[in-house]
């Protein structure tokens, strides 16, 4: 391709709204154009990027034997209320109606859809398994559209729907389809994680989320590096003590502690470690009970484990504490509390715990000295309530936990029957018997691929496209084209040459200053370029330059193919 005659259109300030680098370097490069909230078009150099990444992912789920279709992205109504989550899904759907006043939503996901196409295509177990896939724009109206296409309300999507006739099949497809995901994204010259994850509101058994690591991802990644054990922190388990709870030596007593609310504070304050401290958070559970929830100072709750243990698990407003407990808020604590109203439910480290501090239950007020068993019943419950630190020990015993960072890219999914026996998939079995299919969900963020890439793969200068998906793998930036006839017929030479080999190749013949064409190279991520001067000619020589590459080496001309050919 000849830049003259494509579309190159960048900017040397990214607008004020842009905060991830990658949306920055998004919009600087031209690779986006934004058309309102969360509302991006893809210019033929961005599309370039996202074509490519599609067709590594149909490759490889192709190879998979998955099988390709393409649903509408307009669903009706009835296919929602029909599996219960019309209502459920939230205001992150966006909901239509036609002429006639039918419901209908944009698609922000296809389950619905793809049961109703099984139930009436899927009728014996000679037709299982099979794993249909489609890559297709989804639509979820974000409340905060925010970082470009990272969080963008519209975005293409690869989404796959796997049917069984039993649970060993489920489970062969999605390990299947982990090795699937691995590939994509090895492929893709990522450096990613996969993580053992929470189901949320698709739900279902079991999943892993596909991260690709970065220090601006949105997740934290609890992993081990001697096991390779790896999860979310919103479901890594925090284990017990491994030493039993102390004696009780200290005596309980009351002391005054005016504005000490936080932990932190309080325990600086009483010049104490800040793990000898109890944090004490009030939560209501969908049906108005009342739980205290005990955690070690140091520690956060994990609110995806706590939903786990208190349905519908909220914190009880202002005016729920004072009237359970009066006037007290920042100075909360276990001990005294009316049982029948009040449920407590301990931490596993919490409940370890010894001669440690917590609210008095009266402001400004702190005990000191305060044991389980002596000073207050021992909790109704004990659980894993609390995220995970570096540090603890993991899960699996392999050794100590680290905390990185991720972008989650890709997301599998045991679905078993919850959809299929919501919307009667159903298949007759080996004895001639109605079954419910079982099922599993594989999604992967084709427009999120492309942010989250360039968050891994930046520098000052601009976006470092791996060469698996850059929009050309390598730019030739002759200085003086327009001017200089020697250096135009040995680009052009080149040109050819290196589109015959089978490379994708950007001849940067634009009438601009040299210091331009070679900072839109670096700014638009080009994996390698080849720069041919008029002083080098007189040599035999050019430049080639990897996009990482500290400094620029000359070479011979006629060896320009094969020393690409093997930095490739």
């Amino acid at each position: 391709m000849r830049a003259s005659q494509f579309f190159i259109s960048t900017l040397k300030e990214a607008p004020g709204e842009a905060e991830l680098i990658s949306h920055r370097l998004m919009l600087r490069a031209g690779l986006i154009k934004r058309l309102g909230s969360g509302l991006y078009t893809w210019m033929p150099l961005g599309l370039r990027v996202l074509r490519k990444v599609e067709a590594i992912v149909r490759e490889e789920m192709n190879r998979a034997g998955a099988l390709e279709l393409l649903m509408p992205a307009i669903q009706p109504a009835e296919l929602w209320q029909e599996s219960g989550r019309w209502e459920r899904f939230g205001p992150q759907m966006l909901k239509i109606h036609d002429r006639h006043e039918r419901e209908f939503c944009f698609g922000p996901t296809h389950e619905e859809v793809i049961c109703d196409v099984a139930r009436r295509e899927l009728k014996s177990y000679r037709q299982l398994p099979v794993n249909y896939y489609q890559i297709q724009t989804k639509f979820r109206d974000e409340i905060r559209p925010r970082f470009g296409v990272m969080r963008a309300r519209e975005f293409l999507m690869k989404d796959a729907y796997s049917f069984h006739e039993n649970f060993a099949s489920l489970e062969e497809t999605y390990n299947r389809m982990y090795e699937t995901y691995s590939a994509i994204f090895t492929r893709l010259g990522l450096r990613f994680r996969a993580v053992a994850a929470d189901t949320g509101a698709i739900g279902g058994s079991g999943s892993h989320e596909f991260h690709v690591l970065a220090d601006s991802g949105e997740d934290a990644i609890a992993f081990c590096p001697d096991s390779g054990y790896a999860a979310n922190v919103e479901l890594a388990e925090g284990l017990a003590p491994e030493t039993p709870r102390a004696a009780a030596m200290a005596q309980m007593v009351k002391v005054s502690t005016p504005g000490q609310t936080s932990n932190a504070d309080l325990a600086q304050f009483l010049k104490v470690p800040i793990t000898d401290t109890l944090k004490s958070l009030l939560m209501m559970d969908q049906e108005g009970q009342a739980y205290m929830v005990l955690l070690r100072g140091d520690h956060e709750l994990n609110e995806v484990k706590a939903e786990k243990v208190i349905a519908g698990a909220r914190f009880a407003s202002d005016a729920e504490i004072k009237m359970l407990l009066g006037e007290v808020k920042g100075y909360i604590g276990p001990v005294g509390v009316d049982r029948t109203k009040i449920k407590v439910v301990a931490d596993r480290t919490a409940a370890a715990m010894a001669n440690f501090v917590c609210g008095a239950n009266e402001a400004p007020m702190h005990l000191t000295g305060v044991n389980f068993g002596r000073d207050f019943p021992e909790p109704d419950l004990i659980a894993d309530l609390r995220t995970v630190v570096a540090g603890d020990a993991s899960p699996d015993g392999g050794g100590l936990l680290e905390i990185c960072r991720g972008i989650e890219v890709g997301h599998i999914f045991q679905l078993r029957t919850k959809y299929s026996e919501a919307m009667q998939v159903q298949f007759l079995d080996r004895e001639g018997k109605s079954q419910p299919a079982e099922m599993g969900c594989y999604g992967i963020g084709v427009s999120r691929v492309v942010a989250a890439a360039i968050e891994q793969n930046h520098d000052e200068h601009g976006i470092i496209f791996p060469h698996a998906f850059a929009p050309f793998t390598v730019a030739i930036i002759p200085m003086g084209y327009s001017r200089n006839e020697a250096v135009k017929e040995a680009a052009d030479a080149l040109y050819q040459d290196l589109t015959e080999a089978g490379f994708d190749v950007l001849l940067d013949d634009r009438d601009e200053r040299p210091g331009v064409l070679l900072a839109d190279q670096e700014l638009i991520g080009i994996p390698y370029r080849f720069v041919i001067g008029d002083r080098g000619l007189k040599e035999g020589l050019i430049e080639f330059q990897g996009r990482r590459d500290s400094e620029a080496r000359k070479l011979p001309i006629q060896e320009a193919v094969d020393t690409l050919k093997a930095r490739m």
